[in-house]
């Protein structure tokens, strides 16, 4: 039988021995540590994100919030005021409003007709009208910019009739066309026109001088001129005139459908006001404002696509 000896180097070992042997983790283990550590950070990040961008949103909400319930504070307050026979509250005009808009594409004869089809006709004649400003304003912009002694020709005439009150024409349309329908194309034609014709005169005025001469050096045609240097530069200018331009045919077409009569959001506020339904005149209003603004924005986008300041 044999003994095992140990001798005093082992002793020492085993007496010098921690109690317990760390153990290394596994690689799962690992991972989790990484992904504890790491995800913190990118949650952090993201809700930051999130907490800068409502920041940011509830900012840009809140004026226009508070102007519009201060506005409504103060209508109810007016409305109040005056009784029973004031000016109808905001109340009493959203449920007009709800049961206008609950068939707004009836048609119950040429004087009867929703609102639907009297917002889509008062469109198509701002259109129309503004169609026709559109072709005849930007070729002679472009033509009193780049020419001065037709410049000089048509300045006095524009200033002549540039603030001329677009209802003034209508005279002139009724007695020349002997029907409203073309009596208000032609207002909404001739109070448009001007901010487009200013516009883009404007804008060819201003094109660089350097420009042109370097077309002259070239020998460029009048049209290579025009579609290769004075286009692309006036465009921005005219954008802003369209802009403004559809802005004024929107204003005018109200007071015009009022004095012609038909169809038309002019028309049925005049209509609304002998039948003494004050609150539907209210809608109109707001109804003008809302597709003005629309139409408005949707000009600032398109001019803003061609800004390249």
């Amino acid at each position: 039988m044999s003994a095992t000896t140990l001798d005093e180097g082992s002793l020492k070992d085993i007496m010098n021995a921690p109690d317990t042997v760390p153990l290394t983790p596994a690689p799962v283990a690992r991972a989790a540590a990484t992904l504890e550590t790491a995800a913190p950070p990118e949650r952090s990040a993201h809700v930051l994100a999130l907490t800068e961008s409502l920041g940011r949103g509830f900012s840009a909400a809140l004026p226009p919030t508070l102007g519009l319930i201060l506005f409504i504070l103060a209508w109810q307050l007016v409305s109040s005021s005056g009784g029973e026979s004031g000016l109808p509250g905001p109340a009493k005009t959203w449920t007009s409003a709800q049961a206008l808009f609950a068939d707004p594409f009836y048609d119950n004869g040429p004087n009867d007709k929703g609102i639907g089809w009297n917002i889509l006709h008062s469109l198509y004649r701002v259109g129309a009208g503004f169609g026709l400003a559109a072709l005849v304003g930007i070729p002679l912009g472009f033509m009193i910019g780049r020419f001065t002694f037709l410049s000089g020709m048509v300045a006095p005439i524009i200033s002549l009739l540039r603030p001329v009150s677009p209802l003034a024409w209508l005279p002139i349309g009724l007695y020349v066309f002997k029907e409203t329908e073309p009596a208000s194309l032609w207002v909404i034609f001739i109070s448009s026109i001007w901010p487009i014709i200013l516009n883009t005169a404007a804008g060819v005025s201003r094109v660089p001088q350097d420009y042109l001469n370097v077309a002259r050096v070239l020998n460029l045609s009048e049209w290579k001129i025009f579609t290769r240097i004075l286009f692309p530069s006036v465009l921005p200018h005219l954008m802003t005139g369209i802009r403004l331009s559809i802005g004024v045919a929107w204003l005018v077409i109200v007071a015009a459908e009022m004095l012609t009569g038909g169809t038309g959001l002019g028309f049925w506020v005049w209509d609304e006001w002998n039948n003494l339904n004050v609150e539907h005149i209210l809608i109109a209003i707001f109804i003008v404002g809302i597709v003005g603004l629309m139409l408005e924005q949707m000009l600032v986008m398109i001019a803003n696509q061609f800004n390249y300041e």
